[in-house]
């Protein structure tokens, strides 16, 4: 087995891959899947070194948990194993549209997802979306005494803003934050969150550090997209929005051409070289895909070229919202 480096999330212990693999695509969202090709791709995944697998409840729903349940099946030692609640799912195991912070809520979310992983204890659980009706401190309370009676490990929190992740944390200890960020979208630079998360001593999880697919230079229609896949109502997708984000995108594939490597390697390299203390998961359902993003691992960036890939993408570059209108409302701003 090949090993890469490790980081360290947080202060209470939890050391991780230092790249992850987000497994959302793996079973919704982004179009037609494969059980039998993502457990190939997770299989793989763990022979290059790969130990951190994140998932949540509402990804199928239940479906993505249970497929991460299978694929590591006799694997537990090798592994750390992430998973999130809180877009709430009803008893008929469908989507309420509500985000569901009460503690008796979360007693029963987690004893759903332990149950379909197929083990003991959860890594990294983390808080998917804020509930704006319920205190943060009575989730997080629930949550600290989960990990008193052993259920969870560790306890992050995801898509949050500077002042709910300091009661949080205050409430329980955080060890991780889960938000976007990449080339594309660095929000989290702006608003105080990622100074906020330094301060404390809380790791980063970005997610969809290749900009949902964008910064892989693959994708140059929206014809490109199954039917059902999501990024067909995204704003960074659509009409001109996609037309000045691809001027950008091409201008970050010269400097990877520049660099000997490809536009993924190149932005994951990038979101590497922001600290130590950054652990991204790209999400991908294919072996050849896998074996790009964590080779990205090994590549380096001098200064001149994390300023030139400054130049081209700076903060605030991406023309268009991250998400549709109803999107952009679940996230605690």
């Amino acid at each position: 087995m090949t090993s890469i480096k490790q980081r360290t999330l947080g202060r209470q212990g939890l050391t991780v891959s230092a790249e992850g693999l987000g497994c959302m695509g793996m079973s919704s969202n982004y179009g037609p899947f494969d059980d039998d090709e993502s457990i190939a791709t997770i299989d793989r995944a763990i022979e290059l070194g790969v130990t951190f697998f994140d998932t949540a409840d509402v990804y199928g729903p239940h479906t993505n948990e249970r497929l991460l349940g299978r694929a590591l099946s006799g694997r537990r030692d090798e592994v750390i194993i992430a998973t999130k609640f809180g877009n709430e799912i009803g008893p008929g195991g469908q989507r309420s549209g509500r985000v569901n912070g009460r503690p008796e809520y979360l007693r029963r979310a987690v004893d759903g997802s332990l149950q379909r992983l197929g083990i003991d204890v959860i890594d990294l659980y983390y808080q998917h979306r804020v509930d704006p009706d319920t205190p943060v401190e009575e989730t997080f309370g629930a949550l600290g005494e989960l990990v008193q009676v052993g259920k969870i490990r560790y306890v992050g929190i995801s898509e949050a803003r500077a002042e709910t992740i300091r009661r949080a944390h205050a409430t329980h200890p955080l060890t991780a934050l889960q938000s976007e960020y990449s080339l594309f979208t660095r929000d989290v630079e702006d608003n105080g969150v990622l100074a906020t998360v330094r301060e404390l001593g809380i790791g980063f999880v970005p997610f969809s550090p290749l900009g949902r697919g964008f910064l892989t230079g693959k994708i140059r229609s929206t014809e490109d997209f199954a039917a059902d896949d999501f990024r067909r109502t995204s704003p960074r997708f659509q009409g001109e929005n996609f037309a000045r984000n691809l001027d950008v995108l091409d201008r970050v594939i010269q400097i990877a051409r520049a660099k000997g490597v490809t536009p993924s390697q190149l932005a994951l390299a990038w979101v590497l070289a922001q600290g130590d203390d950054v652990v991204p998961i790209p999400g991908t359902r294919r072996i050849g895909n896998l074996e790009e993003n964590v080779s990205a691992v090994d590549v380096q960036l001098t200064a001149a070229e994390l300023a030139s890939i400054d130049d081209v993408a700076p903060r605030g570059v991406a023309a268009g919202d991250r998400y549709a209108p109803a999107g952009m409302l679940t996230i605690n701003r």
